[in-house]
This record gives C-alpha cells, structure tokens and sequence, in this order.
C-alpha cells in the first residue's frame, strides 16, 4: 500500500491533535493507494498462498449499530437473526496491509475478518464520528468538522465508499496501553479509484505520555510527510 501524500490531510491531521481538561486526542487521516509494490506483493502471496481464491468471501463481525435491513428471517423462517456481511479475501488484505502501514510497529498479518465490520452506511459513520469527537473536542471539532469532510469527500468520493471499521481484541489493538479512553479505526474503501482512506484516532487521558505508544508513532509519521 502506498501512502499518497497530501498536504490538505497533514494541515487537517495537525488540527486533529487537540487536548483540553479531560482528554487528548490524536488523530490521524491517511489515503493509501491498492496498487502493490513490491513488498505488497510478497506479503499477499502469504495472505493468499497457492490454492486460495482472492475471492472467497470471509465472514465479518456485525456493526456495533446494524441497521433494520441488515436483519431478516433465520433460515427456519421461525425467528428473526442477523445477516453476516462478507468481504473477499482480497479486499480483506487491502485493510489488513493498510493496518501494516500505517502502525509499522505492529503486524497485522494474523488478523480475522471477524475482526472487521462493514458499516451499515456512510451516514451512521459520519454521525458516529462526529458525536464522538463533538463530545469530546467541542466547538474545537465543530469549527474543524466541514474542512474535514470536505477534504475526505474529495479524496475517496465517500458517496461510492464501502465502509469497514477494525474492532481488535485487546491483545492486537495499537490502542490497548494504559490510559486509552476510546478509539476508532474506518477505512473509506473506493473500488473503483483502488484507494482506500483511513480515519484513525484515539482519546487517551491527559496523565497518559504523549511519547509513548499511539503519541509516538504520530508524530514518527508526522515527521516523515
């Protein structure tokens, strides 16, 4: 995956770096490109040795909040039951080396589908991202929000986007130190541009060192743009 440099996203990610009495946040947008270089290619091999199809379809993990349609009939027709989302395998890998990208320090290469969610529409995670940040950030966020979207919308075209969030155990999440109140990681997968932007970002409380854990990594990366 490549990293797609863009200075509208670092003046936004700089703005994303905000603290107040309670909390401070980091946060963190990045736009990836699908097409493999060389190191992709190894690593997809791995992903997807000889005799796997790149597209069987994997199970994920419900969305925290599915929506009405995403329910129907069990298969006995006896009782209502949710319906699995599916992600090929190959599409899995898109996440799954974003992930390796964007936290270097960590491999994802072990990770489930169930570990993913396809979010039930764009509108739920825009809502969903704005409480949270809106919460906590306040009149900061609110003042930052229209330049934010904007500046997604016209790097992925949110409109033709599926949507996937990474919900890891405590074991593989980059968030999991001490002092974490809450964190997000949605990925804005456009097939048809092969790009996929990734909306990352986490609260810590204000006792917890900026120079260790997420805090650092951000800044590793904020240096190398």
């Amino acid at each position: 995956m490549k990293l797609l440099e863009s200075t509208t996203f670092e003046t936004i990610n700089n703005a994303l770096q905000i603290e107040n009495g309670d909390s401070k946040i980091l946060g963190r947008i990045e736009s990836y490109s699908c097409k493999m270089a060389g190191g992709d290619k190894a690593l997809y091999k791995r992903f997807n040795p000889q005799g796997v199809n790149p597209n069987d379809l994997q199970a994920l993990s419900p969305p925290q909040a599915p929506s009405q349609s995403q329910y129907s009939k069990s298969t006995s027709g006896d009782e209502d039951g949710p319906l699995c989302d599916t992600i090929s395998r190959k599409t899995l890998f898109y996440l799954i080396a974003t992930l390796n990208s964007s936290f270097p320090d960590y491999d994802f290469m072990d990770l489930k589908s169930h570990e993913f969610s396809k979010e039930p529409s764009l509108q739920w995670v825009t809502n969903a991202i704005d409480s949270q940040l809106t919460a906590t950030a306040g009149d900061t966020y609110k003042g930052l929000r229209p330049a934010l979207w904007a500046a997604i919308d016209n790097e992925i075209s949110l409109e033709n986007c599926d949507i996937y969030s990474y919900n890891p155990d405590l074991c593989s999440d980059p968030f999991g130190e001490d002092g974490c109140l809450w964190s997000f990681n949605y990925f804005l997968y456009n097939k048809k541009l092969k790009r996929i932007v990734f909306f990352t970002c986490r609260a810590s409380s204000p006792s917890y060192a900026l120079d260790s854990g997420f805090g650092s990594d951000f800044a590793m990366d904020e240096d190398e743009i």
